[in-house]
């Protein structure tokens, strides 16, 4: 039987998606993160991972998203508290 691992969170912006993924390896846990674009091909969704230019700074504002929750995710990992909360 096999399990299927669901992402830790999918961030979007209208069609655009990043998929954040947590892995294990012998080394331990580490993250990775899946762009894609979703569109409708008759009455099916599809994804494709190829973008516009019109679409690169959508992409890139979504991986500088996925960039901090990935910190904040290795942070709780480690114990520690979230980085990007400001201390009192």
């Amino acid at each position: 039987m096999t399990t299927k691992t669901k992402p830790i969170d999918t961030l979007r912006d209208g069609s655009l998606k990043a998929t954040i993924w947590k892995n294990q390896s012998e080394k331990g846990g580490f993250y990775s993160v899946e762009f894609s674009r979703t569109y409708k091909d008759g009455e099916s969704f599809k994804d494709s991972h190829s973008f516009s230019g019109a679409e690169l700074l959508r992409i890139s504002r979504l991986a500088e998203i996925a960039y901090t929750e990935i910190t904040i995710h290795r942070a709780k990992d480690r114990g520690e508290p979230d980085p990007t909360e400001q201390a009192e």
